[in-house]
Parts: structure tokens; C-alpha cells; sequence
């Protein structure tokens, strides 16, 4: 059975899927284990669910399944243990996607309380801390949150915080605690008892990627004023509207069918024309002819808009890429074998 079957079902419909599967008095149970907010999601999109084929459902509970063994593999026995098992059960590709996807969720993290907080918020909760703390901070903070603090931050600090972020490799348990704990009186014991891998490379170039593009241009103007070094690899790990060129044409058919047909619009008219013809080549004729009619008709558009078109479509590429949707091939590292 095809995974791309149930490609276009959100996780959340996937959760409305097994929540419906298991009948109401089951389904009853799950719902005493969840917050007000995640009720009040979970109901929303059972009440939206359209009719399933009986080979998505099908195909949905195994995906369900496979997470659940997983997850229970992992707490018994620990990674290699859960490893080995699911290569027996499963296969090496697969297991190492259960793997991953899993361990994701099953890492507790430090500074959880500031996952829910919006940019605003949680850039007057750091805007008077030192570059050092921010940088700890918000290398627990979703790409997109660090994002909007790093883009708020005087212009000196901002630089400041992204270098702190890009150097972070390892902060002692201790280390972390001390700074939490003058964050939040509340502190729980979160801590895992070895170093916790943070920040770094491949986390700054997630925030990077995240950021409006002129602050990611000020950014990287001053940083390599520090450290061109330093810059080059952060930019050999981030992805611009730019490195469409570098995907292969399924992954662009894939990442076009989300796209809002305006902003694909707005993003061509400040494209170059090779970006172009490669959107183009991989559209169907009649929406690339309907698109160049549109592009033919927009005018006076400001850069402002073509810049921010640009971005939604990338973070539409990230997000297909972070559910294994299509493939970006960064820094010259990766190699796809087909």
C-alpha cells in the first residue's frame, strides 16, 4: 500500500481518523488524557473529517500502530534495543523513520513553558537579557519564535545572538538549570543526566530560514564582518526561494499543489528567469499559462510583497520536507540514491 495515498491527510485529520476507528466509548478514554485545547482541536477536526476510503483508514492505523510500537520500544529497551526491533519488524528505511519521528516527541526540553508563547511575548520576556541567555533561550524555542525575537533585538545584539546560537554545541545539565531557574520560579526537573546537544549550525540556519529577508540579509552582512566563515556555512545550510533551482522536478510538482496561486505570482515577478522556467516547466499548461497571464497584469509590486510571497513558499518547501515529502539536498552533503 502507497504512502502517497494519504499524502494529502494533515496529522490532525490522521488523529481524527483513529480517534473515530475506535468508537466512542474508546475514544472516550483518550479524551481524559488531553488538555482543554488539544479537546477542543481534536473535536473540531472530527466534526470536519469527509468520508475515508477503507485503504486510508487502513493505511492510517498502521501508520498509528507503527508510532505506538515504537514509542513503547524506545522507553522499554532504549534506542539500539528499539532499533533492532523495528529493523526485524519493518526494515531498515522504515524503522529509521519511526525512530525519528518518535524521539522527536519523546524529548522532554528545558524551557518548555516558552513553546506557547508568541514572538511579542517572549521577545519583552528576554528583550533586557544578555546576548548569551537569549541565545540559550532560544535554542529551545521553535525556528520560527527565535525568528521573530532575533528580528525584533537591536541590531547590535541580534548579530550578538545569532553567533552565540551558531557556536552552541553542548550547555551542562547545571548550566541550563541555573539560567531556568531565574526564568521561572516554577522550575521542574526536566534535566537528562548528560550534556544536551543545543543551538548550532543546522538550528541558527532553521532560524535563519524563518526570518524576514531583510533582516537575513542584515544579519549575515554584519556576521561576515565577524566571521565569513562562520556565515558561508550557515548559509550552505539554509534554504532561499533561490535553491528551487537545486530540487528535482517531483519535489517541485509537490511543493506547487500547496502553494497559494497569488503568492506564486507575487514570488515569480521577483524571480530570476531560471527560477521561472523551472516553476513553469513543472506545472501543468493551463496553470502556467493562467500564471503568466497574472504576472502579465501585476504590476507595481513591492519588493516588500515578493519577498514575503517568497518566504511562505519556502516555508511551504520546509514543511514538506519535515514530513518526508520531498528532499532538499543542503551544503553539497547529501547524496540521494535512486
Amino acid at each position: 500500500m502507497s504512502s502517497e495515498m494519504i499524502e494529502e491527510i494533515t496529522p490532525e485529520q490522521k488523529a481524527a481518523a483513529v480517534v473515530v476507528s475506535m468508537g466512542a466509548d474508546k475514544a472516550s478514554l483518550i479524551y481524559k488524557h488531553l488538555s482543554e485545547d488539544d479537546i477542543e482541536k481534536l473535536t473540531l477536526e472530527v466534526a470536519k473529517l469527509k468520508h475515508l476510503e477503507a485503504d486510508q483508514t487502513a493505511e492510517i492505523l498502521d501508520e498509528f500502530y507503527k508510532s505506538c510500537m515504537t514509542q513503547k520500544v524506545v522507553t522499554d529497551g532504549g534506542m539500539e534495543y528499539a532499533r533492532s526491533v523495528l529493523e526485524k519488524a519493518f526494515g531498515e528505511s522504515t524503522a529509521q523513520q519511526l525512530l525519528e519521528r518518535v524521539t522527536k516527541f519523546l524529548k522532554v526540553r528545558p524551557f518548555e513553558f516558552i513553546r506557547k508563547s508568541d514572538p511579542k511575548n517572549l521577545y519583552t520576556f528576554l528583550a533586557h537579557e544578555r546576548p548569551q541567555t537569549i541565545a540559550l533561550v532560544l535554542s529551545y524555542a521553535d525556528a520560527d519564535q527565535a525568528a521573530g525575537v532575533i528580528s525584533n533585538l537591536p541590531k547590535d545584539v541580534s548579530i550578538q545572538v545569532v553567533e552565540c546560537i551558531a557556536r552552541l554545541e553542548s550547555v551542562s545539565p547545571e548550566a541550563i538549570k541555573i539560567v531556568e531557574s531565574q526564568l521561572r520560579r516554577r522550575f521542574e526537573n526536566i534535566m537528562t543526566t548528560d550534556y544536551t546537544a543545543i543551538g548550532g549550525i543546522d538550528y541558527i540556519a532553521d532560524v535563519m530560514n524563518n526570518m524576514d529577508r531583510s533582516n537575513e540579509k542584515f544579519i549575515f552582512d554584519e556576521l561576515a564582518k565577524r566571521d565569513e566563515e562562520l556565515t558561508e556555512t550557515i548559509r550552505k545550510k539554509m534554504f532561499v526561494f533561490e535553491d528551487i533551482l537545486s530540487l528535482d522536478n517531483r519535489s517541485i510538482q509537490r511543493f506547487i499543489r500547496d502553494c497559494d496561486v497569488k503568492d506564486l505570482v507575487y514570488a515569480l515577478k521577483g524571480s530570476d528567469e531560471n527560477v521561472r522556467q523551472v516553476i513553469f516547466a513543472n506545472m501543468s499548461g493551463r496553470m502556467a499559462e493562467s500564471i503568466q497571464s497574472d504576472l502579465e497584469i501585476t504590476v507595481n509590486v513591492l519588493r516588500k510583497d515578493v519577498e514575503e510571497a517568497q518566504q511562505r513558499i519556502v516555508g511551504v518547501i520546509r514543511r514538506l520536507e519535515a514530513a518526508g515529502e520531498l528532499i532538499i539536498v543542503k551544503g553539497g552533503k547529501d547524496e540521494i540514491i535512486v
